[in-house]
């Protein structure tokens, strides 16, 4: 929600464009400050076939499947872990979640360099 970073002159300012609370996030609609998933980008007809099998994901964007659905990645609370040049998120999908097969464990690492 927040980074604080030094400007030219040494200040500390938020340099992210975002809200300042996790309720405001949710009925963010352009996605802002997102971590989209499982998927990013629209699935035609909110279903694909893997090996044979259809499976049928949530519809959230008139009959198709948008940025992981109607509760997507941008929707959950991940954990969170951090030093002072790193932030890790880590999140687990569980299987079935919007429709998806199979539990997959995420993480998503941001780094700062000079």
């Amino acid at each position: 929600m927040s980074l604080l970073a030094p400007d030219r002159q040494g200040r500390r300012a938020n340099v992210v464009i975002g809200f300042d609370t996790v309720e405001e996030y949710r009925p963010n609609p352009r996605y802002l400050g997102a971590i989209v998933g499982r998927c990013a980008n629209r699935i035609a007809g909110a279903q694909f076939i893997l090996d044979g099998t259809t499976y049928r994901l949530a519809a959230n964007v008139g009959a198709n499947h948008l940025h992981g659905g109607v509760t997507g990645f941008d929707q959950r609370v991940w954990r969170a872990a951090c030093d002072a040049a790193a932030l890790e998120l880590r999140y687990t999908s569980p299987d079935g979640e919007e429709g998806y097969p199979g539990t997959l464990d995420v993480r998503v690492t941001y780094t700062l360099t000079s």
